[in-house]
């Protein structure tokens, strides 16, 4: 195995990622005089990410900003009582945290209302940024909700910049919400700025058809390696259609697992890119092969089937008994 190589200190993390935090509100039915009720559950994708690495036994730590509220506080206790490391999630007290409100579609997709004008997220700068912690780690991981707004979008393109300067890998996942852009340009801008530096790509397949205006996924997928060669790693994730790795000059497609249990999909896509990441710290990145990718994305497909059989995201991560349970069960 070709493992990634960087200098291991007592400060040295196997994956931080930046960007926001922020209170899912997941709608849990009706009350009893027919009003809608809401679970407050932590989530924001790159804490999602981080709190399945956590699960396979990964060193983590998040960097980002919470409001001087019972949300933000609430976040802070929830990362490190998974595992990851909170010491440089800063408290603002001049905004509040922010929240999204999660409507489940009966056609199975979500429909979301953020509460973040601004959210204390956004207020990340780069004089906040622990450069010593950031240049120690093997693989920085980021999204597009931190590049939204100033100024917390100059203070991610400092992080990724001193981590990528440092030799360490970078994940993106552009993660998508049109609600919180000024317009889809502007959103594509950021995009492509995220696949300019990476190293690793997650991306949906409703994204990759943003990005690309290519409805055939298979020549959006060319578009990309075309303009971003250094992209060693694309995962495209399809929902109930599986998911496809993009290796080097592997291809490799693996069907989603299935199931009536399905509750909530929040969340799945970055399960999902938790284990391809705890992989890519294993494998690196540099000798392709069928198989490990595979394995990758079979393992992968069912961590993110489990914690679509529960509500929220960071605190319903499965266990790695748990997926290898599922995966003997199943015959993968």
């Amino acid at each position: 195995m070709n493992e990634i190589k960087k200098d291991i200190n007592s400060e040295s993390y196997d994956v931080i990622a930046i960007g926001e935090l922020l209170i899912d509100f997941m709608s849990c039915g009706s009350s009893a005089q027919n009003n809608p009720l809401f679970e407050a559950s932590p989530g924001g994708a790159p804490g999602n990410v981080l709190a399945m690495l956590a699960k396979l036994g990964r060193k983590t730590a998040f960097i980002g900003k919470v409001g001087d509220d019972m949300f933000g506080h609430m976040l802070i206790d929830t990362l490190r009582s998974v595992g990851i490391a909170a010491d440089n999630v800063l408290v603002d007290s001049s905004a509040r945290t922010t929240l999204a409100f999660v409507h489940n579609t009966p056609d199975g997709d979500r429909e979301f209302s953020f509460f973040r004008n601004p959210g204390a997220d956004t207020l990340l700068r780069s004089q906040d940024l622990n450069l010593g912690q950031i240049k120690a780690c093997r693989i920085l991981h980021f999204g597009t909700l931190s590049l939204t707004h100033q100024p917390s979008r100059d203070a991610t393109i400092a992080a990724v910049t001193a981590a990528k300067d440092a030799g360490a890998l970078i994940s993106f996942d552009p993660n998508y919400r049109p609600l919180l852009w000024s317009s889809p340009d502007e959103a594509k801008r950021q995009f492509a700025l995220g696949m300019s530096v990476c190293d690793v790509l997650k991306i949906a397949v409703d994204e990759l058809q943003f990005f690309t205006g290519e409805e055939d996924s298979e020549r959006g997928i060319e578009l990309l390696r075309r303009e971003y060669p250094q992209i060693k790693l694309i995962l495209l994730t399809k929902g109930a259609d599986g998911s496809e790795g993009f290796w080097g000059k592997l291809h490799v497609s693996q069907p989603a697992f299935l199931s009536d249990n399905t509750i909530d999909t929040t969340g799945a896509g970055d399960t999902f890119l938790g284990c391809c990441l705890a992989f890519v710290l294993e494998l690196g990145l540099d000798a392709p092969s069928p198989e490990p990718l595979r394995e990758m994305l079979n393992f992968a497909s069912a961590a993110a089937y489990l914690v679509t059989t529960k509500k929220g995201a960071l605190l319903s991560m499965p266990e790695k008994a748990e997926i290898d349970g599922l995966l003997q069960l199943t015959g993968h």
